[in-house]
Protein backbone atom coordinates (compact mmCIF):
# COMPACT_ATOMS: atom_id res chain seq x y z
CA UNK A 1 0.00 0.00 0.00
CA UNK A 2 1.07 3.77 -0.52
CA UNK A 3 2.92 5.12 2.26
CA UNK A 4 2.77 8.84 1.25
CA UNK A 5 1.11 11.33 -1.41
CA UNK A 6 2.84 14.30 -2.57
CA UNK A 7 0.00 17.77 -3.41
CA UNK A 8 1.70 20.81 -5.27
CA UNK A 9 -0.21 23.88 -5.07
CA UNK A 10 1.25 26.50 -7.59
CA UNK A 11 -0.05 29.54 -8.35
CA UNK A 12 1.25 33.52 -8.06
CA UNK A 13 2.23 35.86 -4.89
CA UNK A 14 -0.42 37.11 -2.95
CA UNK A 15 -3.01 33.99 -4.27
CA UNK A 16 -2.65 32.29 -0.39
CA UNK A 17 -1.12 29.25 -2.18
CA UNK A 18 1.11 28.68 1.15
CA UNK A 19 -2.34 29.34 3.37
CA UNK A 20 -4.11 26.33 1.51
CA UNK A 21 -1.18 23.84 2.42
CA UNK A 22 -0.65 25.67 6.05
CA UNK A 23 -4.37 24.65 6.55
CA UNK A 24 -4.21 20.75 5.05
CA UNK A 25 -1.27 20.31 6.90
CA UNK A 26 -2.40 21.07 10.14
CA UNK A 27 -5.83 18.47 9.62
CA UNK A 28 -3.30 16.33 8.69
CA UNK A 29 -1.32 16.90 11.81
CA UNK A 30 -4.50 16.54 14.11
CA UNK A 31 -4.96 13.04 12.46
CA UNK A 32 -1.68 11.72 13.25
CA UNK A 33 0.22 11.77 9.57
CA UNK A 34 3.50 13.16 8.96
CA UNK A 35 4.08 16.03 7.21
CA UNK A 36 6.77 17.71 5.22
CA UNK A 37 6.23 20.83 3.15
CA UNK A 38 8.53 23.42 1.57
CA UNK A 39 8.11 26.54 -0.58
CA UNK A 40 9.68 27.44 -4.03
CA UNK A 41 8.43 31.14 -4.46
CA UNK A 42 10.23 34.18 -6.08
CA UNK A 43 11.33 38.01 -4.85
CA UNK A 44 8.08 39.98 -5.03
CA UNK A 45 5.57 40.67 -3.40
CA UNK A 46 2.41 39.65 -6.06
CA UNK A 47 2.99 37.86 -9.45
CA UNK A 48 4.95 35.40 -10.82
CA UNK A 49 5.30 31.69 -10.17
CA UNK A 50 5.31 30.32 -6.93
CA UNK A 51 4.53 26.73 -5.65
CA UNK A 52 3.87 24.92 -2.03
CA UNK A 53 4.62 21.01 -2.06
CA UNK A 54 2.82 19.39 0.68
CA UNK A 55 4.04 15.60 1.65
CA UNK A 56 1.62 13.68 3.53
CA UNK A 57 2.54 9.93 4.57
CA UNK A 58 2.06 7.22 7.41
CA UNK A 59 5.72 7.51 8.32
CA UNK A 60 8.22 9.56 9.10
CA UNK A 61 9.22 11.89 5.87
CA UNK A 62 12.24 13.91 5.90
CA UNK A 63 12.33 14.98 2.05
CA UNK A 64 9.85 16.74 -0.73
CA UNK A 65 9.23 14.35 -3.87
CA UNK A 66 9.19 15.10 -7.33
CA UNK A 67 6.79 12.73 -7.69
CA UNK A 68 3.30 14.64 -8.04
CA UNK A 69 -0.08 12.76 -7.17
CA UNK A 70 -2.42 15.75 -6.82
CA UNK A 71 -1.88 19.16 -8.50
CA UNK A 72 -3.78 22.39 -7.10
CA UNK A 73 -3.12 25.36 -10.07
CA UNK A 74 -4.61 28.75 -9.82
CA UNK A 75 -4.82 28.99 -13.42
CA UNK A 76 -4.36 26.51 -16.32
CA UNK A 77 -0.73 28.11 -16.95
CA UNK A 78 0.20 27.04 -13.42
CA UNK A 79 -1.49 24.03 -14.65
CA UNK A 80 1.00 23.98 -18.21
CA UNK A 81 3.94 24.62 -15.71
CA UNK A 82 3.98 21.50 -13.16
CA UNK A 83 1.45 18.94 -15.89
CA UNK A 84 4.40 16.46 -16.53
CA UNK A 85 5.59 15.61 -13.47
CA UNK A 86 1.92 14.17 -12.84
CA UNK A 87 1.92 10.70 -11.99
CA UNK A 88 0.44 8.21 -13.77
CA UNK A 89 -2.62 7.69 -11.51
CA UNK A 90 -2.54 11.91 -10.58
CA UNK A 91 -5.38 14.41 -10.47
CA UNK A 92 -5.20 18.13 -11.35
CA UNK A 93 -7.58 20.62 -9.84
CA UNK A 94 -7.82 23.96 -11.82
CA UNK A 95 -9.43 26.62 -11.13
CA UNK A 96 -11.66 28.08 -13.32
CA UNK A 97 -15.30 30.07 -13.53
CA UNK A 98 -16.00 29.06 -16.98
CA UNK A 99 -14.31 25.90 -18.13
CA UNK A 100 -17.16 23.09 -17.35
CA UNK A 101 -15.38 20.03 -19.51
CA UNK A 102 -12.91 17.45 -17.95
CA UNK A 103 -10.01 15.53 -19.07
CA UNK A 104 -9.54 12.04 -17.63
CA UNK A 105 -7.09 13.54 -14.43
CA UNK A 106 -7.83 17.16 -15.20
CA UNK A 107 -10.99 18.81 -12.87
CA UNK A 108 -11.65 22.41 -13.68
CA UNK A 109 -13.29 24.10 -9.96
CA UNK A 110 -15.05 27.03 -9.85
CA UNK A 111 -12.88 28.20 -6.47
CA UNK A 112 -13.20 32.00 -7.02
CA UNK A 113 -16.51 32.26 -8.19
CA UNK A 114 -17.41 29.77 -5.02
CA UNK A 115 -15.68 32.27 -2.79
CA UNK A 116 -16.95 35.17 -4.45
CA UNK A 117 -20.73 33.69 -4.50
CA UNK A 118 -19.71 32.74 -0.70
CA UNK A 119 -19.25 36.74 0.15
CA UNK A 120 -15.32 37.26 -0.15
CA UNK A 121 -13.28 36.02 -3.24
CA UNK A 122 -10.36 36.68 -0.21
CA UNK A 123 -11.33 33.44 0.72
CA UNK A 124 -11.04 31.22 -2.34
CA UNK A 125 -7.82 29.69 -1.04
CA UNK A 126 -9.97 28.04 1.65
CA UNK A 127 -12.24 26.56 -1.19
CA UNK A 128 -9.68 25.01 -2.42
CA UNK A 129 -8.04 23.59 0.93
CA UNK A 130 -11.55 22.36 1.77
CA UNK A 131 -11.60 20.45 -1.69
CA UNK A 132 -8.19 19.07 -1.52
CA UNK A 133 -9.30 17.66 2.18
CA UNK A 134 -12.24 16.28 0.92
CA UNK A 135 -10.50 14.57 -2.05
CA UNK A 136 -7.87 12.87 0.44
CA UNK A 137 -10.46 12.21 2.88
CA UNK A 138 -10.39 14.24 5.80
CA UNK A 139 -12.97 15.04 8.08
CA UNK A 140 -14.92 18.08 7.44
CA UNK A 141 -14.44 18.49 11.22
CA UNK A 142 -11.39 18.45 11.57
CA UNK A 143 -11.12 20.88 9.17
CA UNK A 144 -13.66 22.79 11.07
CA UNK A 145 -11.54 23.15 13.91
CA UNK A 146 -8.53 24.01 12.13
CA UNK A 147 -10.67 26.98 10.74
CA UNK A 148 -11.92 27.93 14.31
CA UNK A 149 -8.07 28.01 15.66
CA UNK A 150 -6.73 29.65 12.36
CA UNK A 151 -8.70 32.58 12.84
CA UNK A 152 -9.11 32.58 16.05
CA UNK A 153 -8.12 36.21 16.29
CA UNK A 154 -10.10 37.96 13.23
CA UNK A 155 -13.99 39.13 13.18
CA UNK A 156 -16.94 36.92 13.35
CA UNK A 157 -17.54 37.84 9.95
CA UNK A 158 -13.94 36.49 8.54
CA UNK A 159 -14.41 33.39 10.30
CA UNK A 160 -18.42 32.48 9.12
CA UNK A 161 -17.16 33.53 5.40
CA UNK A 162 -14.26 31.11 5.67
CA UNK A 163 -16.21 27.99 7.44
CA UNK A 164 -18.54 28.77 4.77
CA UNK A 165 -16.29 28.64 1.33
CA UNK A 166 -14.62 25.46 3.77
CA UNK A 167 -17.73 23.39 3.09
CA UNK A 168 -18.59 24.52 -0.18
CA UNK A 169 -14.99 23.68 -1.14
CA UNK A 170 -15.10 20.36 0.66
CA UNK A 171 -18.70 19.02 -0.98
CA UNK A 172 -17.07 20.48 -4.09
CA UNK A 173 -14.32 17.56 -3.46
CA UNK A 174 -16.30 14.78 -1.86
CA UNK A 175 -17.80 14.19 -5.99
CA UNK A 176 -13.97 13.98 -7.29
CA UNK A 177 -12.64 9.79 -7.10
CA UNK A 178 -9.33 9.63 -5.80
CA UNK A 179 -8.01 6.83 -3.43
CA UNK A 180 -8.33 7.15 0.44
CA UNK A 181 -4.93 6.09 1.24
CA UNK A 182 -4.71 7.59 4.82
CA UNK A 183 -6.81 6.81 7.98
CA UNK A 184 -8.25 10.25 9.86
CA UNK A 185 -9.57 8.72 13.26
CA UNK A 186 -6.71 9.14 14.37
CA UNK A 187 -6.15 11.12 17.79
CA UNK A 188 -3.36 12.52 20.52
CA UNK A 189 0.17 11.73 19.41
CA UNK A 190 2.45 14.01 21.02
CA UNK A 191 4.42 14.90 17.69
CA UNK A 192 5.30 18.35 16.80
CA UNK A 193 5.17 19.91 13.21
CA UNK A 194 7.44 23.36 12.79
CA UNK A 195 9.62 24.85 10.34
CA UNK A 196 13.16 25.57 10.72
CA UNK A 197 13.24 29.03 11.59
CA UNK A 198 10.58 28.59 14.14
CA UNK A 199 12.89 25.64 15.51
CA UNK A 200 16.16 27.58 15.81
CA UNK A 201 14.02 30.65 17.56
CA UNK A 202 12.88 28.04 20.05
CA UNK A 203 16.38 26.28 19.87
CA UNK A 204 17.64 30.19 21.09
CA UNK A 205 14.67 30.37 23.88
CA UNK A 206 15.23 27.18 25.19
CA UNK A 207 19.38 28.21 25.61
CA UNK A 208 17.94 31.32 28.28
CA UNK A 209 18.86 33.77 25.36
CA UNK A 210 17.71 37.08 25.79
CA UNK A 211 18.60 39.71 23.43
CA UNK A 212 17.87 39.31 19.52
CA UNK A 213 19.52 41.22 17.03
CA UNK A 214 19.11 41.58 13.69
CA UNK A 215 18.61 43.64 10.40
CA UNK A 216 15.77 42.19 8.11
CA UNK A 217 17.79 40.03 5.01
CA UNK A 218 15.59 36.74 3.75
CA UNK A 219 15.91 33.71 5.38
CA UNK A 220 17.05 34.80 8.35
CA UNK A 221 14.58 37.43 9.32
CA UNK A 222 12.21 34.51 9.58
CA UNK A 223 14.19 33.15 12.46
CA UNK A 224 13.28 36.74 14.44
CA UNK A 225 9.86 36.95 14.04
CA UNK A 226 9.24 33.52 15.46
CA UNK A 227 11.30 34.53 18.94
CA UNK A 228 8.96 37.82 18.12
CA UNK A 229 6.01 36.55 19.05
CA UNK A 230 7.15 35.48 22.16
CA UNK A 231 8.38 39.04 23.39
CA UNK A 232 5.69 39.94 25.36
CA UNK A 233 5.80 36.58 27.25
CA UNK A 234 9.66 35.99 28.11
CA UNK A 235 12.36 38.91 29.00
CA UNK A 236 14.03 38.79 26.15
CA UNK A 237 14.56 41.98 23.87
CA UNK A 238 14.61 42.01 19.77
CA UNK A 239 16.39 45.34 18.09
CA UNK A 240 15.68 45.70 14.43
CA UNK A 241 19.36 47.32 13.79
CA UNK A 242 20.04 49.99 11.35
CA UNK A 243 22.66 47.59 9.52
CA UNK A 244 24.01 43.96 9.89
CA UNK A 245 27.30 45.51 11.47
CA UNK A 246 25.48 47.28 14.20
CA UNK A 247 23.52 43.69 14.73
CA UNK A 248 26.43 41.72 15.25
CA UNK A 249 28.22 44.35 17.77
CA UNK A 250 24.91 45.19 19.40
CA UNK A 251 25.07 41.13 20.55
CA UNK A 252 28.65 41.00 21.37
CA UNK A 253 28.02 44.36 23.21
CA UNK A 254 24.44 42.34 25.22
CA UNK A 255 27.07 39.16 25.60
CA UNK A 256 29.70 41.59 27.22
CA UNK A 257 26.86 42.85 29.83
CA UNK A 258 26.35 38.97 30.65
CA UNK A 259 23.02 38.09 28.27
CA UNK A 260 23.04 35.29 25.66
CA UNK A 261 22.58 36.76 22.36
CA UNK A 262 21.84 35.86 19.10
CA UNK A 263 22.10 37.60 15.46
CA UNK A 264 19.89 36.11 12.22
CA UNK A 265 21.37 36.73 8.36
CA UNK A 266 22.15 35.53 5.74
CA UNK A 267 25.18 35.58 3.48
CA UNK A 268 24.95 39.39 2.50
CA UNK A 269 24.27 40.25 5.76
CA UNK A 270 27.54 38.10 7.47
CA UNK A 271 29.86 39.61 5.11
CA UNK A 272 29.30 42.43 7.25
CA UNK A 273 28.97 41.31 10.44
CA UNK A 274 32.74 39.79 9.64
CA UNK A 275 34.07 42.94 11.52
CA UNK A 276 31.68 42.49 14.54
CA UNK A 277 32.85 38.87 14.42
CA UNK A 278 36.36 39.39 14.90
CA UNK A 279 35.70 41.71 17.60
CA UNK A 280 33.64 39.16 19.42
CA UNK A 281 37.19 36.84 19.06
CA UNK A 282 39.72 38.82 20.20
CA UNK A 283 37.66 39.83 23.10
CA UNK A 284 36.48 36.46 23.82
CA UNK A 285 32.82 37.54 23.79
CA UNK A 286 30.73 34.45 22.88
CA UNK A 287 27.91 35.00 20.52
CA UNK A 288 25.56 32.88 18.49
CA UNK A 289 24.96 33.39 14.57
CA UNK A 290 22.55 31.67 12.47
CA UNK A 291 23.38 32.00 9.46
CA UNK A 292 20.84 31.12 6.72
CA UNK A 293 22.38 30.69 3.24
CA UNK A 294 20.97 31.84 -0.35
CA UNK A 295 22.46 32.45 -4.06
CA UNK A 296 24.93 35.12 -4.06
CA UNK A 297 27.39 37.26 -4.25
CA UNK A 298 25.79 40.13 -3.94
CA UNK A 299 22.15 39.89 -3.87
CA UNK A 300 21.95 36.41 -5.60
CA UNK A 301 18.76 35.18 -5.14
CA UNK A 302 17.02 36.31 -2.45
CA UNK A 303 14.23 33.69 -2.17
CA UNK A 304 16.16 30.59 -3.11
CA UNK A 305 18.48 28.00 -1.22
CA UNK A 306 22.04 27.07 -1.42
CA UNK A 307 25.15 26.03 0.50
CA UNK A 308 28.02 27.94 -0.38
CA UNK A 309 28.98 30.16 2.49
CA UNK A 310 30.44 26.42 4.11
CA UNK A 311 34.30 27.80 4.05
CA UNK A 312 33.19 31.28 4.28
CA UNK A 313 32.05 31.12 7.92
CA UNK A 314 34.97 28.56 9.16
CA UNK A 315 37.59 31.22 7.73
CA UNK A 316 35.45 34.66 7.61
CA UNK A 317 36.90 37.87 9.57
CA UNK A 318 40.60 38.98 9.37
CA UNK A 319 43.56 36.78 11.20
CA UNK A 320 42.95 33.41 12.71
CA UNK A 321 41.10 32.14 15.89
CA UNK A 322 38.81 29.78 16.89
CA UNK A 323 35.18 29.33 16.12
CA UNK A 324 32.12 26.57 16.34
CA UNK A 325 30.32 25.73 13.04
CA UNK A 326 27.81 23.65 12.91
CA UNK A 327 25.28 22.71 10.28
CA UNK A 328 21.94 21.13 11.45
CA UNK A 329 19.76 18.78 8.76
CA UNK A 330 16.17 18.41 10.45
CA UNK A 331 13.47 21.05 12.26
CA UNK A 332 14.62 18.22 15.78
CA UNK A 333 18.18 19.05 14.54
CA UNK A 334 18.46 22.75 14.26
CA UNK A 335 16.19 23.21 18.19
CA UNK A 336 19.26 21.08 19.51
CA UNK A 337 22.44 22.41 17.65
CA UNK A 338 21.20 25.83 18.42
CA UNK A 339 20.94 25.39 21.91
CA UNK A 340 23.79 23.44 21.89
CA UNK A 341 25.24 26.09 20.38
CA UNK A 342 24.96 28.54 23.09
CA UNK A 343 26.56 26.22 25.76
CA UNK A 344 29.71 25.96 23.43
CA UNK A 345 30.21 29.47 22.63
CA UNK A 346 29.71 30.31 26.66
CA UNK A 347 31.83 27.29 27.69
CA UNK A 348 34.88 28.34 25.50
CA UNK A 349 34.55 32.18 25.04
CA UNK A 350 34.43 32.00 21.00
CA UNK A 351 31.79 33.04 18.04
CA UNK A 352 29.34 29.74 17.26
CA UNK A 353 28.19 29.94 13.97
CA UNK A 354 24.77 27.76 12.54
CA UNK A 355 25.08 27.25 8.82
CA UNK A 356 20.86 26.88 8.27
CA UNK A 357 19.66 27.76 4.04
CA UNK A 358 16.42 28.66 2.65
CA UNK A 359 15.47 25.35 2.27
CA UNK A 360 15.78 24.60 5.75
CA UNK A 361 14.80 27.53 7.22
CA UNK A 362 11.10 27.49 5.42
CA UNK A 363 10.36 24.26 5.31
CA UNK A 364 7.92 22.56 7.77
CA UNK A 365 8.31 18.49 9.09
CA UNK A 366 7.09 16.41 11.83
CA UNK A 367 9.41 15.22 14.45
CA UNK A 368 9.35 12.43 16.21
CA UNK A 369 12.89 13.01 18.06
CA UNK A 370 13.21 14.03 21.21
CA UNK A 371 13.82 18.03 22.07
CA UNK A 372 16.74 17.79 24.43
CA UNK A 373 17.01 19.45 27.69
CA UNK A 374 19.87 20.84 29.52
CA UNK A 375 22.39 23.31 30.06
CA UNK A 376 19.59 26.26 29.80
CA UNK A 377 20.99 28.20 32.82
CA UNK A 378 24.08 26.71 33.26
CA UNK A 379 26.53 29.58 33.19
CA UNK A 380 30.09 29.63 32.82
CA UNK A 381 30.95 33.28 34.41
CA UNK A 382 33.48 33.70 37.39
CA UNK A 383 30.20 34.02 40.39
CA UNK A 384 33.54 35.95 42.69
CA UNK A 385 32.02 38.64 43.63
CA UNK A 386 35.10 40.33 46.45
CA UNK A 387 38.17 41.03 45.59
CA UNK A 388 41.35 42.70 47.53
CA UNK A 389 42.13 46.36 46.76
CA UNK A 390 45.51 45.47 44.91
CA UNK A 391 44.13 42.28 43.15
CA UNK A 392 43.75 42.81 39.65
CA UNK A 393 41.32 40.74 37.48
CA UNK A 394 43.23 38.53 34.46
CA UNK A 395 39.97 38.26 31.99
CA UNK A 396 42.64 37.18 29.72
CA UNK A 397 44.90 35.56 32.17
CA UNK A 398 47.07 32.90 30.34
CA UNK A 399 45.71 29.07 31.45
CA UNK A 400 46.72 25.95 30.33
CA UNK A 401 42.48 25.32 28.41
CA UNK A 402 43.32 28.65 26.81
CA UNK A 403 39.80 29.87 28.71
CA UNK A 404 40.10 32.82 31.46
CA UNK A 405 37.98 33.85 33.64
CA UNK A 406 35.12 36.01 32.68
CA UNK A 407 33.67 38.43 34.32
CA UNK A 408 30.48 40.96 33.97
CA UNK A 409 31.26 44.49 34.01
CA UNK A 410 29.67 45.76 37.76
CA UNK A 411 28.85 42.99 39.47
CA UNK A 412 31.72 42.64 41.46
CA UNK A 413 34.83 44.56 42.46
CA UNK A 414 36.89 43.53 39.56
CA UNK A 415 37.87 45.55 36.47
CA UNK A 416 36.47 44.52 33.91
CA UNK A 417 38.85 45.74 30.29
CA UNK A 418 37.70 44.96 26.94
CA UNK A 419 39.62 45.84 23.55
CA UNK A 420 39.56 45.35 19.74
CA UNK A 421 43.67 45.22 20.47
CA UNK A 422 45.94 42.72 21.00
CA UNK A 423 46.31 43.06 24.90
CA UNK A 424 47.64 41.62 28.12
CA UNK A 425 46.55 39.54 30.68
CA UNK A 426 44.84 42.80 32.36
CA UNK A 427 43.15 43.32 29.19
CA UNK A 428 45.59 46.12 28.17
CA UNK A 429 46.40 47.13 24.71
CA UNK A 430 49.75 46.07 23.98
CA UNK A 431 52.13 45.11 20.67
CA UNK A 432 55.05 43.35 23.15
CA UNK A 433 55.59 40.67 20.36
CA UNK A 434 55.91 38.40 23.30
CA UNK A 435 52.96 38.92 24.27
CA UNK A 436 50.53 38.74 21.09
CA UNK A 437 52.50 35.53 20.82
CA UNK A 438 51.13 34.20 23.80
CA UNK A 439 47.83 35.68 23.36
CA UNK A 440 47.24 33.31 19.81
CA UNK A 441 48.81 30.34 21.18
CA UNK A 442 45.88 31.27 24.17
CA UNK A 443 43.42 31.36 21.84
CA UNK A 444 44.32 28.12 19.83
CA UNK A 445 44.28 26.06 22.89
CA UNK A 446 40.70 25.94 23.32
CA UNK A 447 40.13 24.33 20.23
CA UNK A 448 41.99 21.07 21.34
CA UNK A 449 39.63 21.05 23.28
CA UNK A 450 36.77 22.28 21.35
CA UNK A 451 37.16 19.25 18.87
CA UNK A 452 36.00 16.57 21.86
CA UNK A 453 32.93 18.48 21.72
CA UNK A 454 32.65 17.91 17.93
CA UNK A 455 30.51 14.42 16.82
CA UNK A 456 31.71 12.53 14.26
CA UNK A 457 29.29 12.85 11.44
CA UNK A 458 26.80 9.77 11.32
CA UNK A 459 27.71 7.01 8.55
CA UNK A 460 25.48 4.21 7.55
CA UNK A 461 25.94 0.96 6.66
CA UNK A 462 29.53 -0.06 7.07
CA UNK A 463 31.54 -1.49 3.78
CA UNK A 464 28.82 -0.11 1.42
CA UNK A 465 30.42 0.66 -2.09
CA UNK A 466 29.70 4.36 -2.49
CA UNK A 467 28.66 6.94 0.31
CA UNK A 468 26.52 9.56 -0.43
CA UNK A 469 28.42 12.46 1.34
CA UNK A 470 27.05 15.69 2.66
CA UNK A 471 25.83 17.97 5.14
CA UNK A 472 23.08 20.84 6.67
CA UNK A 473 19.91 20.27 4.79
CA UNK A 474 20.80 17.87 1.72
CA UNK A 475 20.60 15.37 5.29
CA UNK A 476 16.57 14.08 4.31
CA UNK A 477 16.86 13.86 0.40
CA UNK A 478 20.46 12.38 0.78
CA UNK A 479 18.63 9.08 3.15
CA UNK A 480 15.44 8.43 1.61
CA UNK A 481 17.83 8.52 -1.96
CA UNK A 482 19.99 5.68 -0.06
CA UNK A 483 17.21 4.11 1.26
CA UNK A 484 15.31 3.84 -2.33
CA UNK A 485 18.80 2.95 -4.08
CA UNK A 486 19.22 0.57 -1.49
CA UNK A 487 15.96 -1.14 -2.09
CA UNK A 488 16.85 -1.96 -5.80
CA UNK A 489 20.12 -3.71 -4.83
CA UNK A 490 22.23 -1.00 -5.28
CA UNK A 491 24.94 -1.07 -2.82
CA UNK A 492 25.28 2.29 -0.93
CA UNK A 493 25.48 3.98 2.43
CA UNK A 494 26.22 7.76 3.81
CA UNK A 495 27.81 9.80 5.48
CA UNK A 496 26.04 13.18 6.95
CA UNK A 497 28.10 16.38 8.85
CA UNK A 498 25.89 17.99 10.99
CA UNK A 499 29.37 19.40 13.60
CA UNK A 500 31.80 20.70 10.80
CA UNK A 501 34.02 23.56 12.42
CA UNK A 502 36.75 22.79 14.40
CA UNK A 503 37.09 19.25 12.56
CA UNK A 504 39.41 16.45 14.40
CA UNK A 505 41.48 15.56 11.36
CA UNK A 506 42.80 12.67 13.10
CA UNK A 507 39.42 10.64 13.94
CA UNK A 508 37.98 11.63 10.79
CA UNK A 509 40.48 10.02 8.56
CA UNK A 510 40.01 7.06 10.66
CA UNK A 511 35.77 6.88 10.35
CA UNK A 512 36.45 7.78 6.13
CA UNK A 513 39.65 5.75 5.64
CA UNK A 514 38.93 3.18 2.26
CA UNK A 515 35.69 4.64 2.15
CA UNK A 516 34.29 5.93 -1.58
CA UNK A 517 32.67 9.37 -1.16
CA UNK A 518 29.90 10.83 -3.17
CA UNK A 519 29.57 13.99 -2.89
CA UNK A 520 26.40 15.85 -2.77
CA UNK A 521 26.22 19.69 -1.98
CA UNK A 522 24.44 23.03 -3.08
CA UNK A 523 27.41 24.72 -4.12
CA UNK A 524 29.42 25.05 -7.20
CA UNK A 525 32.84 23.83 -5.85
CA UNK A 526 32.61 20.95 -3.63
CA UNK A 527 32.81 22.93 -0.30
CA UNK A 528 32.89 20.11 2.07
CA UNK A 529 34.69 17.36 -0.13
CA UNK A 530 37.47 20.48 -0.40
CA UNK A 531 37.86 20.71 3.39
CA UNK A 532 37.69 16.98 4.26
CA UNK A 533 40.62 16.52 1.34
CA UNK A 534 42.60 19.81 3.27
CA UNK A 535 42.11 18.46 6.71
CA UNK A 536 42.57 14.01 5.89
CA UNK A 537 44.28 13.85 2.29
CA UNK A 538 41.48 11.57 1.29
CA UNK A 539 39.83 12.82 -1.50
CA UNK A 540 35.98 11.99 -2.64
CA UNK A 541 35.34 9.69 -5.39
CA UNK A 542 32.87 12.09 -7.43
CA UNK A 543 30.14 14.26 -6.52
CA UNK A 544 27.17 15.65 -7.41
CA UNK A 545 26.16 19.26 -6.91
CA UNK A 546 23.35 21.51 -7.33
CA UNK A 547 23.94 25.52 -7.36
CA UNK A 548 20.33 26.63 -9.25
CA UNK A 549 18.38 27.81 -5.96
CA UNK A 550 16.60 25.51 -5.77
CA UNK A 551 16.52 22.42 -3.15
CA UNK A 552 18.12 18.31 -3.66
CA UNK A 553 15.35 16.38 -4.18
CA UNK A 554 15.54 12.78 -3.80
CA UNK A 555 15.01 11.74 -7.05
CA UNK A 556 17.88 13.71 -8.39
CA UNK A 557 20.37 12.36 -6.26
CA UNK A 558 18.76 8.73 -7.14
CA UNK A 559 19.08 9.75 -11.10
CA UNK A 560 22.73 11.18 -10.52
CA UNK A 561 24.27 8.52 -8.65
CA UNK A 562 22.80 5.64 -10.59
CA UNK A 563 24.85 7.27 -13.96
CA UNK A 564 28.05 7.52 -11.52
CA UNK A 565 27.42 3.68 -10.39
CA UNK A 566 26.57 2.65 -14.10
CA UNK A 567 23.27 1.11 -12.99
Amino acid sequence: MIKDITILIAGAAGQGIQTIGTLLARVCHRAGLFIFSSDDFESRIRGGHSFHLLRIGTRPLVAPSLNIDILAAVNERDYEYHRERLGPKGIALINSDTKKTMESHAFYLPFDASAKAAGGMIASNTVAAGALLAIIGAKFKDFETVLKDNFRDKSEEVLKLNLKTGKQGYDIGRDIEFPKYFDFTGGRHGRVFMTGAKAAALGALAADCRFFSFYPMSPGTGIISNAAQYGNELPIVIEQAEDELAAINMAVGASFAGVRSLTATSGGGFCLMTEGLGLAAMTETPVVIVLAQRPGPATGLATRTAQADLLFSIYASQDEFPRFVFAPGSVLETFNTVKKAFYLSEKYQVPAIVLMDQFLADSAGTETGAFQTGHEHETFLDQETQMSQDQAYFRYKLTGSGISPRKVPCLSDALVRATGNEHSEEGLSSEDPRVRTAMVEKRFRKQVLMKDEMRMPLVFCEDSSFYLTGWGSTKGSIMEACLRLREEGIDVGWVIFEDIWPLDSHRLKTLLENKKLIMVEGNATCQLGSLIRQETGIDYVTRILKYDGRPFYPEYIIERAKQIMGK
